[in-house]
């Protein structure tokens, strides 16, 4: 057991949750169920229900895209204001925070619907119409584009539109110049069908690009890096923490722990994959001591020092058991990458304990050849276990969530 220092003690001191934990001086891990359990009573205190009153604090929910939605209580845009202080102090992209780019977002619809739910609750405006652009605008400097589920689905019209909101945003900016921020599968999607219909001249370049809705395999970043001159960048947070690491633009991760610290746990005995553990104090209506984030980290000599970390590499509760230990989803992207870089999206099913079938799309639409079929048919099977079938796919259904899953079953 990890005891708190002295500052997180006294950020904690009258929360009710922590009450046992104070009083014994043990302070277990705690786990996404626990924050649950009679919430928010177990979090409540005078100073929280003043907060709350005149609105320096307020409900939300996580996004629930890896886990079940979870109630926080936290500051009014405290996960943008945590976006919007890394970028401003990140050694590659700081200068267009600076210069004051307009940043787009292109990511999950899920994410465009929430920017617009609010903007109507604030306006008191009929729910139920599409969001125009003023109801997709977060803030002065930030507006969401994507109003599609599926972006594989996007026809000529969407893309038009998307690059028109883009043109236009560009054009105030008194360099020309844009932020673009998104998840790394709906990029990829866009620059496909941009280069598709021969729109390459509608398509501004980015003066800087983030990732950070979640994991981006490591063919979709070098297809990123190949397309893009610009900085690509990669962040790691959540809902609840903000933002805890970045990448620079060669690829190696750094902490931002402001008023947090970080440990790694096995992910289960003997494994060199670890498994998030962090307190957090960043957040004052809902400190978080030893939470368990549910995501997995590999690091540079499988040890657990964060400063090592190389690699967030899937959630805990999506690790595959194999005989030789369990498997995350960023392994089986790191296996992939190596055998090709042609592979765009995969997604793994299991069928019972010994079968499997690795699905994938390319970056072209065309089949890898037999015997780059069978090679990866092989070396996937001994990486997970299982006797595996590679299936080309035209097209692999995104989740409910707008993210895509890795890892299924056949269902009983």
């Amino acid at each position: 057991m990890v005891r708190p220092t002295d500052e997180v003690i006294d950020h904690i001191r009258d929360i009710p949750i922590y009450q046992e934990s104070l009083a014994n001086g043990c302070f277990p891990v705690l786990d996404k169920t626990e924050i649950a359990r009679g919430f928010p009573d177990n979090w409540m205190t005078p100073r929280l229900a003043a907060a709350l009153r005149n609105g320096e604090a307020e409900f939300v929910l996580s996004t629930g895209t890896n886990h079940a939605r979870m109630r926080i209580i936290r500051p009014p845009y405290f996960l943008l204001r945590s976006y919007y202080a890394l970028w401003r102090d990140h050694p590659d992209i700081g200068r267009t925070w600076e210069s004051g780019c307009p940043r787009l977002s292109l990511t999950t619809v899920l994410a465009t619907e929430h920017v617009a739910r609010v903007n109507a609750a604030r306006r008191g405006a009929e729910p139920g119409r599409p969001p125009t652009p003023a109801d997709r605008r977060l803030d002065e400097r930030t507006s969401y584009l994507n109003l599609r589920l599926d972006p594989a689905r996007w026809t000529r019209e969407d893309v038009l539109r998307m690059l028109g909101e883009i043109d236009l945003a560009r054009s105030a900016h008194p360099r020309g110049e844009y932020h673009l921020d998104c998840s790394g599968y709906h990029l990829a999607h866009l620059v496909r069908k941009v280069e598709a219909w021969g729109l390459e001249d509608a398509f501004p370049e980015p003066a800087s690009i983030v990732h950070a809705y979640e994991y981006t395999p490591v063919n979709v970043r070098r297809f990123l890096h190949r397309r893009f001159a610009c900085p690509v960048i990669d962040l790691y947070g959540s809902t609840e923490l903000g933002y805890l690491f970045y990448s620079d633009r060669e690829g190696r991760y750094w902490p931002h722990l402001d008023r947090m610290s970080v440990e790694l746990l096995p992910a289960a005995p003997g494994s060199a994959i670890h498994q998030l553990i962090v307190t957090s104090v960043r957040n004052p209506h809902m400190p978080l001591v030893r939470y368990r984030t549910g995501d997995c980290v590999r690091t540079l000599d499988g040890t657990p020092n964060p400063g090592k970390i190389v690699q967030f590499c899937g959630r805990l509760k999506e690790l595959l058991t194999t005989p030789d230990g369990p498997v995350a989803q960023g392994d089986l992207d790191r296996h992939i990458a190596a055998a090709t870089p042609r592979i765009f999206l995969h997604q793994l099913r299991l069928h019972g304990d010994t079968e499997a079938t690795l699905l994938y799309t390319t970056f072209t639409g065309e089949p890898l050849g037999a015997a780059e079929t069978e090679s990866l048919r092989r070396s996937t099977g001994e990486l997970t276990g299982r006797n595996c079938r590679i299936e080309h796919r035209a097209r692999i259904p995104i989740g409910p969530s707008g993210k895509y899953a890795w890892l299924t079953a056949d269902r009983a």
